[in-house]
């Protein structure tokens, strides 16, 4: 690595792939830190393949991030694109990683936030076409929306701390 980043990274946050909405998508996938400040959407949208498998077809994102934030988000988008949804639940954050040439250990929950994505996107799609969830993606789900509500409850609180520091002075 040069520096912070690998080139491969700086290449996909100068010029990131897929990057923008999908207005009629067939899946989002929302999932963000308060605390780091991240914030990913990703869209997807779902065709048949000639062999009656379901494939993304189209897959975008939206991230208000750091350079390892929108650099995992447009990678997991190339990892994904053409692949079955059984495939795209198989990219990982090591996956990214090793596909960007690595990231420091610090900005590594920047690919668990991209794959969180994905996953939220597929488990959305099947949810609103009434399509069996598998157990694993189904778990998966339950771990992010718990991640969230306890990020967003040490956000409450160091809110409130902020306010009693800024109260002192």
């Amino acid at each position: 690595m040069d520096g912070l980043y690998t080139k491969k990274v700086l290449q996909y946050f100068k010029h990131p792939k897929n990057m923008g909405v999908i207005k009629d998508a067939d899946g989002i996938g929302r999932v963000g830190n308060k605390i780091c400040g991240d914030l990913m959407q990703l869209y997807i949208k779902v065709k048949k393949d000639k062999k009656g498998r379901n494939i993304i077809s189209d897959i975008k994102f939206q991230t208000f991030g750091c350079v390892a934030a929108i650099s995992t988000s447009s990678m997991i988008t190339t990892l994904a694109k053409g692949k079955t949804l059984e495939e795209a639940l198989k990219v990982t954050k090591q996956d990214i990683v090793k596909s960007l040439g690595g990231l420091p250990a610090i900005k590594i929950h920047c690919s668990v936030l991209a794959a969180d994505a994905l996953s939220e996107a597929i488990f959305n799609y099947l949810l609103k076409n009434k399509l069996p969830i598998p157990k694993e993606l189904q778990e998966r789900h339950e771990r992010i929306e718990k991640e969230t509500k306890e990020i967003e409850e040490r956000y409450k609180d160091y809110i409130k701390m902020e306010k009693k520091i800024w109260k002192m002075k």
